[in-house]
């Protein structure tokens, strides 16, 4: 995954773990609102964990009904850096703009409200 795939559209995007009740929930809010927006928002999952863990995460995402994009974070987001700043808890919720841009981030379970607040005006 690249900005160059999620250009065009409003992004969610979830950085989560497959141990994490609360990245579960917040999965569970995402799920319903990602076919409601159907083509009109990208959703994203992003598992901090290791690559040895993809088959855990595809069968995560599987019993939780995603059909969303996912990924596996990469050594550089897991350890602190990347493009969004550290990722210091799970579940961290981004916004990003129809140029990929950041546009909103939260810390924690984000219920459906706030979510869609964010995404209001774009």
């Amino acid at each position: 995954m690249n900005s160059v795939s999620i250009l065009g559209k409003p992004t969610v995007m979830v950085f989560m773990t497959t141990w994490d009740l609360s990245s579960q929930a917040q999965i569970d809010f995402l799920v319903p609102m990602s076919k409601k927006d159907g083509a009109q928002v990208n959703y994203v999952m992003v598992a901090l964990q290791e690559t040895k863990d993809r088959e855990l995460v595809e069968v995560f995402a599987q019993g939780l009904g995603v059909t969303f994009l996912g990924a596996l974070a990469d050594a550089e987001i897991i350890e602190g850096g990347g493009p969004f700043g550290p990722v210091r808890a799970v579940p961290t919720m981004v916004i990003l703009d129809r140029s990929a841009r950041m546009v909103w981030r939260h810390v924690g379970l984000a219920k459906p409200e706030e979510i869609r607040e964010g995404l209001s005006g774009l």
